[in-house]
């Protein structure tokens, strides 16, 4: 990997896409190169306004440029899957959004295939890279609170009905799991580990997919995770650890970046976290990191995490009867 700038690319120019490349900005060493749409037009709109050197009607065509070094995948999630391969198979390092695909056996071929050729790949579950969400793991591991008990975590909005619009529709991944209780579940993932037992239960609109999902992981420790999502209804979108000496709360909207709060008997210590942009930086800064060590799998959102976390959200849509 070159040692100057690195050269991303586009795939999928949507409203995340806008943040991300929004977002890009703020990390040395970052150029948005390229973006494809299947509209031409659509793609030349997008490089007009966040400053892509070039746009492609095709997104093979983009992916024989020799000087992109890495594509951000923003598709649709049941696209993922295929443009991942296709980025993969033309030799292009990946940033792919969550959810990684649609299922497990999807997600084992794409890093089957990463592994095979030897390219970067890593889910784009920006959490994780986050300040707050670094320093909340920092005191969690510190042990200086105790144990675990309990963590709840909800992310809800009222989404305009539209049975063609890609939340609504079971043909484009709809739903309130993959689309924002992947969010939850990660959290739950991410500082307690694999549950034990999983227990859920959704509301199935008139589309198939799910509106509200209600998932409970529990622990060999003891503790419970009680994960709330829903596309229909505003929530406080906020996540609260309840731990032997002391409450940790992540103001909303938790999963970006966020204040922090931890309430002891002693009293309450806030600590907030501001960023320049929307927050995607962190992991585009660490995509990059890899991509400059020689890496093909982050050393931070791994394959073995992303493999674990489709694993639940595969047990949990067995749980409320959602079949893609």
């Amino acid at each position: 990997m070159k040692t100057d700038k690195i050269n991303w690319a586009i795939i999928g120019p949507g409203k995340i896409a806008k943040k991300f490349t929004t977002s890009l900005k703020e990390v040395e060493g970052a150029q948005l190169f390229a973006v494809a749409s299947r509209s031409l037009e659509r793609a030349k709109t997008f490089a007009q306004e966040t400053g892509a050197k070039k746009a492609f009607g095709s997104y093979e065509e983009m992916l024989q440029d020799e000087e992109i070094d890495v594509v951000y995948v923003a598709t649709p999630h049941v696209f993922h899957y295929e443009h991942t391969l296709l980025c993969l198979n033309a030799g292009k390092a990946v940033l792919c959004e969550k959810p990684f695909a649609m299922n497990k056996k999807q997600v084992e071929e794409m890093i089957s295939v990463a592994r095979e050729k030897g390219v970067f790949l890593m889910e784009a579950m920006w959490t994780p890279f986050l300040p707050h969400i670094e320093h909340l793991v920092e005191v969690l591991q510190s042990g200086k609170y105790g144990r675990i008990k309990e963590l709840s975590a909800d992310f809800g909005f009222n989404a305009p009905y539209d049975e063609n619009g890609r939340l609504f529709r079971k043909s484009l991944g709809g739903g309130s799991l993959l689309d924002i209780g992947i969010y939850p579940v990660f959290l739950a993932l991410h500082t307690l580990g694999i549950p034990e037992k999983i227990e859920a239960k959704a509301q199935l609109g008139k589309t198939g997919i799910d509106e509200v999902c209600d998932v409970t992981f529990s622990y060999s420790s003891g503790a419970t995770a009680e994960l709330h999502s829903n596309i229909i209804k505003n929530t406080p979108t906020t996540a609260e650890f309840e731990l032997e000496k002391a409450t940790i709360a992540i103001h909303a909207k938790w999963h970006n970046p966020s204040t922090i709060v931890i309430t002891t008997p002693e009293g309450t210590e806030i600590k907030s976290f501001d960023v320049a942009s929307f927050g995607y930086e962190y992991e585009a800064r660490h995509v990059q990191e890899m991509l400059r060590q020689g890496k093909t799998e982050s050393d931070v959102m791994t394959f073995e995490k992303s493999l674990e976390l489709i694993s639940l959200l595969d047990q949990i849509r067995k749980e409320i009867k959602l079949d893609y």
